[in-house]
């Protein structure tokens, strides 16, 4: 898919960005809110025809900004908002061939929803964009991954994605890989921070920038760091001021 068929078709998604409040069930308002969620695209509906969205297809919108994922390419612009129409400027896409994904998806989107304004309605968890011709765009507010249960890869540097962390709410334990060691230790959560006890550690040797990584993830448990997951991301801030990323597993 070219560049600008990725630009195109961005603008229907910002069709989610209305903050005004319509009459009538459904309207968009502060207590059926759009901005500063995110939506997972399931389906486009074109000419009579449905087709299922890619996996990873979502968009979110806050303070006048819009960015996602169209399911291969990422894309980010301003957004215009006025009630319950929604346009984007200036827009900013990758210009990547996936395998696997259905780049046909993006093609009917840039055709369907190009340079035209789109009607956001909220039911629930559910969001539907609606151009003046019919056609719709359905999006489903996307949930956050738990976190116990989850096996969450370290994101931070020198860890080479080899470390990775589990929570096992009814135990009170976390276990994992620490990059080069295994890792395991008490863990309970509670009220946005989980209190960690002593690390019990292999004694393994590997090369220095895992080591470096290891020193990093252990100085998490000196504390009761906080915990914060946005979607598929938990962040855990220590005490000491150590900071590490995470990414749900798929």
């Amino acid at each position: 898919m070219t560049l600008t068929a990725a630009a195109m078709l961005v603008p229907l998604l910002a069709a989610c960005g209305s903050e005004k409040a319509d009459s009538g069930s459904g309207s968009v308002g502060a207590d059926k809110p759009v901005t500063g969620v995110r939506w997972s695209v399931d389906s486009v509906t074109a000419d009579g025809r449905t087709q299922k969205a890619p996996t990873g297809a979502h968009v979110t919108i806050d303070q006048g900004r819009a960015e996602g994922s169209l399911g291969c390419n990422n894309f980010s612009a301003e957004a215009t908002v006025d009630g319950d129409r929604v346009r984007l400027g200036k827009t900013r896409s990758t210009e990547m061939a996936c395998e696997n994904k259905p780049m046909e998806f993006e093609t009917t989107l840039a055709r369907t929803f190009s340079d035209q304004e789109l009607k956001a309605t909220v039911d629930d968890d559910r969001l539907t964009l609606t151009t003046d011709a019919g056609d719709t765009v359905r999006l489903t507010k996307a949930k956050d991954a738990p976190l116990a249960g989850t096996k969450w890869t370290v994101t931070t540097p020198n860890t080479d994605g080899r470390a990775h962390l589990t929570f096992d709410g009814k135990k009170g334990t976390v276990s994992g890989s620490l990059g080069c060691n295994k890792v395991n230790a008490k863990a309970t959560v509670r009220d946005g921070h989980i209190t960690l006890g002593p690390p019990a550690t292999t004694r393994m040797m590997c090369e220095d920038s895992l080591m470096d990584g290891e020193k990093k993830l252990l100085r998490l448990f000196d504390g009761k760091p906080k915990y914060r997951v946005d979607h598929q991301t938990l962040t855990l801030t220590s005490e000491n001021g150590t900071s590490v990323r995470a990414v749900a597993e798929r």
